[in-house]
């Protein structure tokens, strides 16, 4: 299978597995999250091999260098041959600390729905039951 020449940006990054659609690199190219070597990006820049791109992906940013250029999907093994990773290892994820970070939520009793129990009573008490 012969390379094409040129291919666009948002194609390439879902071929590439960055994101999982078309419209998702595409939406990132127009929010500013997408740059070629230094410059914002918008989605039908046609790319080169050697081109450098940096997306912003929620608090990550990854850094890949353009090896290979497809505008088909390809397997996941041949999506990683595509490009070349720099981008600095993620931060740990402890789930844990997330987790405590976060004050539980407290209510005080009474507030909310009545119980089964409680309906019970207040039936009772209206003569409904």
């Amino acid at each position: 299978m012969s390379e094409p020449e040129a291919v666009r940006l948002d194609k390439w990054l879902q071929v590439a597995r960055v994101f999982k659609t078309r419209s998702q690199a595409t939406r990132a190219c127009s929010l500013g999250r997408v740059r070629i070597n230094g410059a914002p990006a918008k989605a039908h820049r046609p790319l080169a091999v050697g081109d450098r791109i940096e997306v912003a992906l929620g608090e990550r940013e990854r850094i890949l260098e353009v090896r290979g250029l497809r505008d088909r999907p390809v397997p996941k093994a041949e999506a990683r041959e595509l490009f070349e990773d720099h981008s600095p290892p993620p931060p740990p994820r402890d789930s844990l600390e997330r987790l405590l970070a976060r004050p539980p939520v407290r209510r005080e009793r009474g507030s909310g729905r009545p119980t089964k129990r409680e309906r019970r009573r207040i039936d009772r008490l209206r003569g409904d039951g």
